[in-house]
C-alpha cells in the first residue's frame, strides 16, 4: 500500500467494513421498528449484496430483487396447492431450484442473479411454511420485504457514503491493458524477446480481458459512471477482442516469411521498425495513424516482383499491420475522447467489424444441467430425511443445501466451495453461540447491541473486501446474521438452537456429498471441454455459409480462452501449444474472412472452397487433439491450386488470405505450399 494513495483508496477495505456495518445496522433497526417477523433477514441481506465497487452492489442488488419478488411469487403459487402431497411438494421445489440454477450457470453475468434468486428463495421460504399454508403469502411478502429492506440499505449506503465507481477500476485496468498490448506489439513486429515469453504474454491477456469483462458488465447500473464513458468501454473493448488475435497473426507471419524473406524486402523491414516504434510512442499514436496506413499501403502496391508465395504471405501480413494500426488508433482516440468528456458517437473510428460486437459468453450447457441435478437431489434426500424422521426443525437441511448447491455450482470444484462454507458456518455457529446465550441476554437497548456486534461484522466485512477472504467473509456473515435472528424480544431456546443448528450443517453436508458425485471431474475435465467445444464452434463456423461477425466469433473465443488459461496446467502439452498460440481464434477468422470472400470468385472456385470447408467441419468435430489428418492439408493445397487460377484479383487475394491462414493455423511445420508448375499467376 503506497502513502502517496488517498486515504480512501489506502483504506478502502476498512472503509467498506464500516460503510456495511452501517447500512446492515440500519436495515435491522428499520426492520424492527416496522415489525417485520425476520428483521435479521434484512440484516444478513445487506452482507449478501454489498460489494466494495458501487456499481457491482447495484447491479447486484437489482437483480436480488426481480429474483426475489419472482421466487416469492412462485411460492405462494406453489405451497397452498402441494402442502397436502408432501412430496410433490418437495419435487416441484427441487425442480425449480434445478431449473434456475440451470438458467443461472448458462447466463454467467450478473442477471443470473434473478434466476438463481428466484430458485432458493423458492426453498427458503417454502420448506419453513409448510406448517402454515394459509399464512404463505403474508409470510412470502414479509421475507420479500426483509429482503428488499435489506438490498435498499446496502445500495443507498454504497452509492451516497464515500462511493466506490466502477469506471476508475475497469478504466485502469483497460489503460494498463492497452499498454501491455502495445509492447507485445512492439516485440512481435521486431521479434524481441523469446517466443515463450510472448506466449506468456498473450495468454495473461486474454485472462485479463475475462476479468475487464466482469467488471464492466457492472458499469450501467453505476450512477457514478458516465454514459459516455460505457459506450466508449465498448468500443475499445470490441477492438482488444480483435488485437489479440492480430497480433498472433503478425508473428506467424512473420515466421512464415522468415529472415531470407525479410532480407530480400528492406523496406517491409524499416516498415516494421517504424510501426513498433509508433505503436509504443503516446504522442506519435495521437498524430501519425494516417502515415503509418500510407506506408502500408505504398508497400503493398509494390510487391509485383515477390514469388507467389511470398506475395501472399506479405499481402496477409500488411493487412494485419493495418488492422493493428486502426485498432490501435482508435484506442487511443477513444481513451482521449473519455478523458476529456467527449460525446463518443463523434471519434471518427477507422476498425469496423462487420456488425459490431454483440457480447458473446462460452455456455456450458452440459455442465450446467449436472450442477442442477445434483442441487435437485441434495434437495430431495435432505427433504427423505426431514419428512421420514418426522423432524420439527428439518426443514433447514433442504433450505441450506438448495442454497450451498446454488452459491458454488459456477466453480470447477464446488464441492471445495460448499465444504470451506461448511467449515466457517461451524464457526459461525460458535459465534452465534456466544451471543445468544451469553451476550444477548443482558442487552436491553440497540445501541448497547449494535456496539456488541459492531468488532465481530467489522471483521466480517474487513474479510468480504478482499478478494482472498471474501468467500470466509461471506459465509461467516450471512450465517452469523440468520443463525443468530435476532428480534424486538429474546426468545432464545437451546434445544431449537441445536436442532437448527444440526440441520443446517447436515444440509451443507449432504450438498456436499452429492455435488462430488455429480461434479467430481475437476478442472481437468472441464478443461477439455473447453477446447472441444472451440472445435464445435470451428465446425460450425466453417459448414455456414454467407458473412460472420469477426467481432462477436472473436469475444465468444477468447472468453473461452480466458476460462481455459485458468486451467491450462490440466491440459496436454499439444491443447496447450493451440491455447499459446492462439490457434483456434485465428483458424475461426480465417474460415469468416474466406466465406466472405466466396461471393466474388468464379463458381469452380467457390465449389471447391465449399467442399474443403465442409472437410473441416467434419474434422474439427472428429477432433479430440493432436496432429490433424495429412489428407486435410492435400485438400488445403488443392483449393489453394484452385483459387490462384481464380480471375478476379481482389476476392482471390482474400480467399487466399484466408487459405494461409488456415494452412499456417493447422499445419504450422508443414513444409510451404508450393504451387504446381505448370499454374500461372496473375500478379
Amino acid at each position: 500500500m503506497r502513502a502517496e494513495e488517498p486515504f480512501l483508496v489506502r483504506h478502502a477495505d476498512l472503509i467498506f467494513a464500516l460503510k456495511t456495518f452501517a447500512a446492515s445496522m440500519l436495515a435491522l433497526v428499520i426492520a424492527l421498528a416496522i415489525d417485520l417477523p425476520r428483521p435479521y433477514w434484512a440484516m444478513a441481506t445487506v452482507y449478501i449484496t454489498s460489494q466494495p465497487l458501487a456499481g457491482a452492489t447495484s447491479s447486484k442488488a437489482f437483480f436480488r430483487v426481480l429474483g426475489t419478488v419472482v421466487g416469492a411469487s412462485m411460492t405462494v403459487a406453489m405451497v397452498p396447492n402441494l402442502v397436502n402431497a408432501p412430496e410433490l411438494l418437495c419435487l416441484a421445489i427441487a425442480l425449480w431450484v434445478g431449473l434456475c440454477l440451470y438458467l443461472s450457470l448458462l447466463d454467467g453475468t450478473p442477471r443470473s442473479y434473478v434466476f438463481m434468486l428466484a430458485g432458493y428463495t423458492v426453498a427458503l421460504i417454502g420448506f419453513p411454511s409448510v406448517a402454515q399454508p394459509g399464512s404463505i403469502f403474508d409470510i412470502a411478502l414479509a421475507r420479500l420485504e426483509e429482503i428488499s429492506l435489506g438490498i435498499i440499505c446496502a445500495s443507498l449506503v454504497s452509492t451516497v457514503v464515500f462511493p466506490r465507481s466502477v469506471a476508475p477500476a475497469v478504466g485502469k485496468r483497460v489503460r494498463n491493458w492497452l499498454a501491455d498490448a502495445r509492447r507485445l506489439s512492439r516485440d512481435a513486429l521486431l521479434q524481441q524477446g523469446t517466443g515463450e515469453t510472448r506466449r506468456a504474454q498473450r495468454l495473461r491477456l486474454a485472462t485479463d480481458i475475462v476479468e475487464i469483462d466482469t467488471l464492466a458488465t457492472h458499469l450501467a447500473y453505476d450512477r457514478l459512471a458516465d454514459a459516455s464513458s460505457v459506450r466508449g468501454l465498448a468500443e475499445v473493448r470490441m477492438r482488444m477482442l480483435m488485437l489479440l488475435p492480430g497480433i498472433a497473426s503478425i508473428e506467424d507471419r512473420l515466421a512464415a516469411l522468415g529472415d531470407a524473406a525479410l532480407q530480400r524486402q528492406p523496406e517491409l523491414t524499416r516498415l516494421l521498425d517504424e510501426l513498433a516504434e509508433w505503436i509504443v510512442d503516446e504522442q506519435r499514436l495521437r498524430q501519425s495513424a494516417e502515415q503509418m496506413r500510407a506506408a502500408i499501403a505504398e508497400r503493398q502496391s509494390a510487391l509485383d516482383g515477390l514469388v507467389p508465395r511470398e506475395r501472399i504471405i506479405t499481402i496477409s501480413l500488411l493487412l494485419r499491420l493495418r488492422e493493428l494500426v486502426d485498432i490501435s488508433a482508435d484506442c487511443r482516440a477513444v481513451g482521449d475522447a473519455i478523458a476529456t468528456g467527449q460525446d463518443i458517437s463523434t471519434v471518427a473510428l477507422a476498425f469496423r467489424p462487420e456488425a459490431g460486437a454483440a457480447p458473446a459468453r462460452h455456455r456450458d450447457h452440459g455442465m450446467a444441467l449436472w450442477s442442477a441435478a445434483g442441487a435437485a437431489i441434495a434437495i430431495l434426500i435432505c427433504c427423505v430425511l426431514w419428512i421420514g424422521t418426522g423432524w420439527a426443525d428439518g426443514a433447514s437441511a433442504p433450505m441450506t443445501a438448495a442454497i450451498a448447491c446454488s452459491f458454488f455450482a459456477a466453480q470447477d470444484e464446488p464441492a471445495r466451495g460448499i465444504r470451506v462454507f461448511g467449515l466457517f458456518s461451524l464457526v459461525a455457529i460458535v459465534v452465534v453461540a456466544i451471543y445468544q446465550f451469553a451476550l444477548v441476554p443482558g442487552i436491553s437497548h440497540i445501541e448497547v447491541l449494535i456496539a456488541a456486534l459492531a468488532p465481530t461484522f467489522l471483521l466480517y466485512g474487513f474479510l468480504i473486501a478482499r478478494p482472498a477472504t471474501a468467500p470466509i467473509g461471506m459465509a461467516l456473515a450471512a450465517n452469523t446474521a440468520t443463525l443468530l435472528a435476532l428480534q424486538s424480544t429474546y426468545s432464545a431456546d437451546f434445544a431449537s438452537f441445536a436442532n437448527s443448528s444440526v440441520a443446517f450443517f447436515l444440509g451443507v453436508v449432504i450438498a456436499e456429498i452429492v455435488t462430488r458425485i455429480a461434479r467430481g471431474v475437476g478442472a481437468e475435465w472441464v478443461a477439455k471441454r473447453l477446447m472441444l467445444s472451440s472445435w464445435q464452434t470451428l465446425a460450425s463456423a466453417a459448414e455456414r455459409r454467407g458473412q460472420g461477425d469477426r467481432a462477436e466469433f472473436a469475444g465468444l473465443l477468447l472468453h473461452r480462452l480466458g476460462l481455459l488459461v485458468q486451467r491450462v496446467a490440466f491440459i496436454s502439452e499439444s491443447d496447450r501449444r493451440d491455447a499459446d498460440s492462439l490457434v483456434q481464434l485465428r483458424i475461426g477468422l480465417n474460415i469468416i474472412d474466406l466465406r466472405r470472400a466466396r461471393y466474388g470468385l468464379a463458381a469452380s472456385t467457390v465449389r471447391a472452397i465449399d467442399a474443403m470447408l465442409d472437410d473441416l467441419a467434419a474434422v474439427f468435430r472428429g477432433h479430440a487433439g493432436g496432429a490433424m489428418p495429412s489428407e486435410l492439408l492435400s485438400h488445403i493445397d488443392a483449393t489453394l491450386t484452385a483459387a490462384v487460377n481464380d480471375p478476379n484479383e481482389r476476392a482471390r487475394d482474400d480467399a487466399l488470405l484466408g487459405l494461409v491462414g488456415i494452412r499456417r493455423g493447422l499445419f504450422p511445420d508443414a513444409p510451404a505450399y508450393q504451387r504446381p508448375p505448370e499454374e500461372s499467376f496473375a500478379a
